[in-house]
This record gives C-alpha cells, structure tokens and sequence, in this order.
C-alpha cells in the first residue's frame, strides 16, 4: 500500500506535465466547432435586435407633444380633428380634454391590448378599426384637420397611392403627417405581427417628390406657424412633419 502511494504522486506529477496539457488541447479542439457557432448564433441574434429593435421614437409620441403646437398653428382648424394612427386613443383623450375642440381616431391595426379607458372610447364611438387601405365610412370633409402618424410608414406604395387621398377627402382645411426618418427608427419584432410588415421610411426628398407627383400642395403658411410656434416652445419632432392642403 505503501509503494502504491509512492507511485501515484509521481504518476499525477508527470501526467501533469504533458499529458493534461496535451488532452486540454484535444478538449478546445473539440469544443472549439461549439463555441464558433455559438458565437455565430450570438452575433445573428444581435442583428436582428439591431434591425428591429425599437429605437424609443414614436411620431404618435410626437403628435401627443404636438398638440399645442397644432392648435397654434391651425387655430380654428383643431375644433373637428381626426387622428389616424396607433396609440389613437391617447391622442383622441388628450384631445377631447383642449377646449373647444371634439376629436375621433382610426386604429389601423388592432385594440387587442386596448386598455380600460382606451375600450371606452371605442364603445362611445370616438375611435373605430378601420384597415387604411380602404377608403374611410366618412363623408368628404367631415373633419377640419386630419393628423396621421406612424401608419403611411407601413404602406407600399401601392396602398399609399389610395390611403393619402382618402384622408385628404375627409379633411376640410388640411392634412398633418408625422413620418419616420430612414435608418433612425426600427419596428419591434413584437409589433412585426401587428403591423403585418416592417416599416419603410421614406427620405424627405421622396416625400416631397411624391407630393408634387400626386398632385399634393405644402401648406406653406401652417408649415411656417408650426416651425415658429415649435421654436417657442423649444419643441423638436423625432419625425418628419409635412402639411399638406386638403
């Protein structure tokens, strides 16, 4: 017994010089295939959080900041709004709490995860469903001002070629639009199911050119009041904001 315990020790020193090492590099070589595709996987997962990743920027967040900077602007126009967009029901109640001005909303995608007060509206009939890529259940002119955020950015070209005319339509005095800069806003991969597809933002050039294109006017003097009404008050959109003549 006590030979053997004299061995060992002498066995575990010289397996401890060559051979662990050896055997070390057999283990990375081993798991080495393991930690590269590991490494792959994390590097995907990573763009894609990148790519759809939800940059914190909302123009429905601009409207709400908006609203006393529109009703600057427009004045009397603000007294029959109508807001398009997600999160409609939280420009509708902030809205209806301005004075002397009633408002309604068009959710375009879903109120699945509407909240109590958001419910409430819907039943009184201040904001409705309405896919956008259909004409509107509203008569020429039935608001002063029309105020669309977010939903145009998820449009093709081909949808928005109906959409932005219809909302002119319903508009008597003017149209509002809040629109995302290119390579500054992400969808979230949670809203990529509600929205159906990601969000193309389109550059300023594209916009105006479009708008010369459709026929569509900039509003110069409510861009003007807005611009010197959003200096007061040290406002500055995340979104591009476009005025248009109804």
């Amino acid at each position: 017994m006590a030979s053997r315990r004299a061995i060992n020790p002498s066995r575990r020193a010289t397996d401890s010089g060559s051979i662990p090492l050896i055997a070390s590099l057999h283990q990375k070589s081993r798991s080495s295939p393991l930690l590269s595709a590991g490494l792959v996987l994390l590097g995907v997962l990573c763009l894609i959080f990148y790519l759809f990743r939800g940059s914190g920027v909302s123009c429905t967040s601009d409207v709400l900041q908006a609203i006393p900077i529109l009703k600057k602007a427009y004045k009397d126009s603000m007294r029959k709004v109508l807001h398009v967009g997600p999160d409609s029901c939280a420009v509708v109640s902030m809205l209806l709490k301005e004075e002397d001005t009633e408002a309604w909303g068009v959710e375009p995608y879903d109120l699945e995860d509407a909240d109590s007060s958001c419910k409430s509206l819907v039943r009184k009939g201040f904001v409705r469903l309405a896919d956008i890529k259909f004409p509107l259940p509203y008569r020429p002119k039935s608001f002063s001002l029309v105020i669309v955020s977010d939903s145009l950015d998820y449009l093709s070209s081909k949808y928005l070629n109906k959409t932005l005319p219809d909302l002119a339509r319903v508009s008597a005095d003017g149209l509002v639009i809040f629109a995302g800069y290119p390579g500054q806003q992400r969808v979230k991969v949670s809203e990529l199911s509600k929205f159906g597809r990601p969000a193309k933002f389109r550059s300023l050039s594209w916009w105006r050119r479009y708008f010369i294109q459709t026929g569509f006017e900039e509003n110069e003097t409510a861009t003007k009041k807005f611009e010197q009404a959003s200096t007061k008050s040290s406002y500055q959109p995340s979104c591009q904001v476009f005025h248009l003549s109804s």
